[in-house]
């Protein structure tokens, strides 16, 4: 493993104070580095405006990433958006989750969840691995 990829209920447990937002934490007082796709990131800053009714929320939420010392994923290769596209045909999967578990797998990254819902069939297959926070 080379770093985490947090997904976006993982940053929502942190700024939440959800169960899970310790382990966050921890994640991010580490030394292994912390990622996160902008897809992922954006899920976090809609729900923050939603929550608070407040458009400065999104840049909020930007200056936190930045502040934790997470490093933004902007862009996809080709190789990430390729298996992308595959995770998402598998069904049952929203995009910001095929995007994280593509950039998790083709960067060899630990993906932080607690998104059972979706992520679960597939770990059940052994078709990845996920650190859960819940």
């Amino acid at each position: 493993m080379k770093g985490y990829l947090l997904d976006a209920c993982a940053l929502i447990a942190l700024l939440n104070d959800e169960l899970g937002a310790q382990r966050v934490e921890a994640i991010l007082s580490g030394d292994t580095p912390v990622y996160m796709s902008t897809i992922n990131t954006l899920e976090v800053a809609y729900d923050a405006v939603r929550r608070s009714k407040n458009n400065e929320a999104a840049a909020m939420t930007l200056r936190l990433v930045s502040d934790a010392n997470i490093e933004m994923l902007w862009a996809l290769t080709e190789t990430e958006w390729l298996a992308a596209a595959r995770w998402k045909a598998r069904g049952r999967l929203s995009l910001a989750d095929a995007i994280a578990l593509a950039i998790a797998e083709t960067r060899n990254l630990k993906l932080v969840s607690a998104d059972h819902h979706e992520l679960d069939p597939l770990e059940a297959e052994g078709l990845i691995q996920v650190e859960w926070l819940r």
